[in-house]
């Protein structure tokens, strides 16, 4: 039987199948498709597979959320800087968070990447990042030091007020991240409780990039995922509009100083300017 045939049975009886059970897993379906086809010639489990997701037909599994802050470990800690900090040029405020993408071991098991992403207040820009298979400090340096990287050649008295912000967790508490920033004589900041609030920017980048660039993606290796942030970190800084900019991308914000334009009302920034007039 040609393979085309073939495929259009298994797709006639993958659509039976769904619409008694729409959200039957792929290796359940293929058990099913197995025994009813018998002897009978047949797809592969292999090509069955690759069928369903072809066709978007695979039920995308319930991701748990793992636990990405620690902060109960007892390092020093910093007092919060940017509660009412509001930046009017860039290398004034970075923002880091980390977050997580799973990686699919197999149909049903998967494993997480841990991506830690450093960004600038002003121009949103994402400045650094880095993947990594656990929530080691040595990846959060690895995203700042490459943040680090933009401030070569500057005058270091134009840089003298930069502050990092970031949560409470381990890896920004740590004596190798505090280190680091302490050599580069920039001021520390960290969140005061656990509300995303605390660290708006950061939370809604981490929600960006997994919404629109990775979530129709699925990982199977650590290396797609570094391959994936750095197609989405260059699109996201040099083509994608933001309406917090001014509907700049991050790239012509960046060349900016002053407030910018936002297309929404920002009651953040309303109620820091009125407590300062």
């Amino acid at each position: 039987m040609r393979q085309s045939a073939l495929e259009s049975f298994a797709l006639e009886f993958i659509h039976g199948v769904s619409g008694k059970a729409s959200r039957l897993g792929g290796r359940k379906l293929w058990v099913m498709y197995k025994d009813k086809m018998g002897s009978n010639e047949r797809l592969g489990r292999d090509r069955f597979m690759d069928l369903l997701d072809r066709y978007g037909l695979k039920i995308r599994q319930k991701v748990r959320k793992p636990r990405t802050t620690d902060s109960t470990h007892g390092l020093p800690v910093f007092p919060n800087l940017a509660y009412s900090f509001i930046p009017n040029k860039i290398n004034e405020l970075w923002v880091s968070d980390i977050t997580y993408v799973p990686v699919w071991v197999s149909d049903n098991e998967y494993a997480f990447c841990y991506l830690s992403l450093i960004t600038d207040a002003y121009s949103h820009e994402i400045i650094g990042w880095a993947a990594g298979s656990s929530l080691e400090t040595k990846y959060t340096s690895e995203a700042l030091r490459m943040a680090f990287k933009r401030l070569e050649g500057l005058d270091p008295d134009s840089i003298e007020k930069l502050i990092h912000h970031s949560d409470r967790g381990v890896q920004y508490a740590s004596r190798e991240y505090v280190d680091i920033l302490k050599h580069h004589s920039i001021n520390i900041s960290m969140t005061e409780n656990g509300n995303p609030k605390d660290n708006a920017v950061a939370e809604r980048i981490n929600r960006t990039i997994k919404d629109e660039f990775f979530k129709d993606l699925r990982f199977s290796r650590i290396t797609e995922v570094r391959d994936a942030i750095t197609k989405a970190v260059e699109f996201y800084n040099n083509e994608r509009p933001h309406m917090c900019i001014d509907m700049m991308t991050p790239a012509q914000a960046a060349k900016c100083n002053g407030e910018l334009k936002k297309w929404w009302k920002s009651y953040r920034d309303k109620a820091i300017k009125d407590d300062r007039a």
